[in-house]
């Protein structure tokens, strides 16, 4: 009998450990470059075999191929850019022919590259081919036009180690580590449900039946790279998936976690997906409905159809060499006490289910969540994680010109919060912040960028644990404001004040007499008069304190936090 396919080993990047630790010597004298978060999990996903058949990051005819036709320049199948993006002056030192050494945020050298290739890309037309729109909206998008570096290096890697983890490490298995064990406990078969969210009882229920139409074994395969803005943590995830193994059978079932960094990218990302679970030894793989789907575009409509993932992946099957499951949507039927497909459902029966939105809105509210819903230990897991909102840090982040009011009504709303007690507050001036923190900073954009940044890190610190930052820079840049949100939100609310005082009122109340230094061109990039103000499009409140009284202004942002759960007002 011929051995199967998804227990022979595949190809790892890694050289032998002898040469490997003479690469390290040699690699100490070479031009470093620090890996960002997705680089991480990209180059530990190329050196392992995960990204097989790529031998390194993408050449640029590989890019072009993949970006335009979703194929590698020689023709073989590949749905998504694996760049290693640059900034502009590490790609001044490198020419095609050098060799870098990749090191991971504490400096150890992971691996060598040997840059055969270095050009800037075309981010618009990437986002229009890749992700179906230019548009921001889209997490990958943004991230591609606001964190990306602006030269893209290729060429193959030689890997010495593989990134350390130090969570989980029993559940992180490389893909020859699990055709190893599918081949020892002679699974023929896989069937690998992907996940970034918590599993809930409806999710058993589909992974039950999916296994059981493929007649295969069932490998829990959740994303604990980089998944979407706001996604519930991975630790909380993980602790959640292994209070729910218990309820598989034990014999035919394992989890594993993969170290993705996923785009969100909807069809091609189904269709990576596909490749990349091949890699890891799978023969099934279930597509759901608007699999890694990134929500609702600039318009408010789906970037994607509900179907399109399931369509591009049943039109590549032969290649990918993974055979779709559907992804059945479940649902409760109360008469029968039990999960059954919502398409077999006759008129009539009571049908139950509670969105990812009314279930995070129950948690935020301390809300019941029911047994038929979920399984006890994992609403157990997410409580910890989530606790009402009314325990929770926040972030209140004024916004708006200089003069605006900004900081007067964030100080008096300090104080009114520190009244009321129950969390540390502290205020994070822009003054205040300048001097402690910034003050090797200018105001040109990229350090005005840079201020803000820090400002959200410690926000978010603040917010994360249990704490109340109150923020009050001018922060004229909506992508700034995003990556903050982004970056607070991970870890508690993120309340954004727009103080919208016209420019008119900033420039006559003048009190530090910049506008009219401004005005002279004494002060150069100045918001409002030389450089622009990007209005907030839907921020939580909107100010004008023209005509009001800091008192009422600081007591309508109590009123918006009360709305929002976030403070009890006695």
């Amino acid at each position: 009998m011929t051995e199967n396919s998804n227990h022979l080993p595949i190809p790892e990047l890694f050289v032998a450990p002898q040469s490997a630790a003479a690469l390290k010597d040699v690699a100490g004298d070479m031009p470093s470059w620090d890996l960002t978060e997705r680089q991480l999990c990209d180059l530990e996903l190329l050196m392992n075999g995960g990204f097989s058949p790529l031998k390194g990051f993408l050449t640029q005819a590989d890019y072009d191929g993949v970006v335009n036709e979703m194929r590698l320049a020689d023709g073989r199948l590949w749905p998504m850019p694996i760049n290693l993006d640059v900034s502009q002056a590490f790609a001044d030192r490198i020419e095609p022919g050098t060799d870098i050494a990749l090191r991971d945020q504490e400096g150890v050298i992971l691996a060598v590259m040997s840059v055969t290739d270095k050009w800037v890309p075309n981010k618009s037309h990437e986002a229009e081919k890749v992700f179906g729109a230019d548009d921001v909206a889209h997490p990958a998008v943004n991230y591609l036009h606001h964190t990306a570096g602006p030269v893209y290096l290729g060429g193959p890697v030689k890997g010495l180690q593989a990134p350390t983890h130090y969570d989980f490490r029993a559940r992180r298995n490389s893909p020859n580590e699990l055709r190893a064990m599918f081949k020892k406990l002679g699974w023929r078969k896989v069937v690998v449900f992907q996940t970034r969210n918590p599993l809930h009882r409806a999710h058993q229920e589909l992974t039950f039946r999916a296994a059981r139409e493929a007649q295969a074994n069932l490998m829990i395969h959740p994303v604990v790279g980089m998944t979407k803005p706001g996604d519930v943590d991975h630790f909380t995830r993980v602790r959640c998936y292994e209070a729910v193994l218990d309820k598989y059978p034990q014999a035919t079932t394992t989890l594993s976690l993969l170290n993705l960094a996923m785009r969100m990218g909807g069809p091609r990302e189904a269709v990576w997906h596909g490749l990349i679970r091949r890699n890891h030894g799978a023969t099934h793989f279930i597509v759901g409905r608007d699999h890694a789907g990134p929500g609702k575009n600039s318009a408010g409509e789906d970037f994607y159809g509900p179907y399109d993932a399931q369509e591009l992946f049943r039109k590549h099957e032969d290649e990918i060499g993974v055979k779709l499951v559907d992804f059945k949507h479940m649902v409760y039927v109360q008469e029968r006490a039990q999960y059954e497909p919502a398409d077999e459902i006759e008129d009539g029966v009571t049908v139950l289910n509670i969105s990812g939105t009314e279930l995070r809105r129950r948690l935020r509210e301390g809300l019941e969540i029911p047994e038929w819903f979920s399984f006890p230990e994992v609403v157990r897991e997410l409580r910890r994680n989530s606790p009402p909102r009314a325990q929770q840090g926040f972030t209140v982040f004024f916004t708006g010109l200089s003069g605006s009011g900004k900081s007067t009504v964030a100080n008096a709303l300090m104080v009114k919060l520190m009244e009321m007690g129950g969390r540390p507050v502290t205020l994070l001036d822009g003054d205040v912040v300048r001097k402690h923190l910034s003050s090797e900073l200018g105001f040109s954009k990229e350090h005005r960028d840079i201020n803000i940044k820090r400002i959200g890190y410690v926000a978010s610190e603040i917010t994360k644990n249990g704490g109340i930052a109150i923020c009050a820079p001018i922060a004229p840049y909506t992508a700034t404001r995003r990556a903050v949100r982004e970056m607070i939100e991970a870890g508690g609310a993120f309340v954004e004040v727009h103080v919208a005082t016209p420019l008119e009122e900033c420039e006559r109340r003048d009190r530090k007499g910049l506008y009219k230094l401004a005005r002279e061109g004494k002060i150069k990039e100045f918001t409002g008069i030389s450089d622009p103000y990007e209005e907030p499009q839907a921020p939580e409140l909107r100010l004008d304190t023209t005509n009001i009284d800091v008192d009422n202004a600081a007591h309508q942002v109590l009123l918006k936090l009360e709305q929002l759960g976030l403070i009890g007002l006695k």
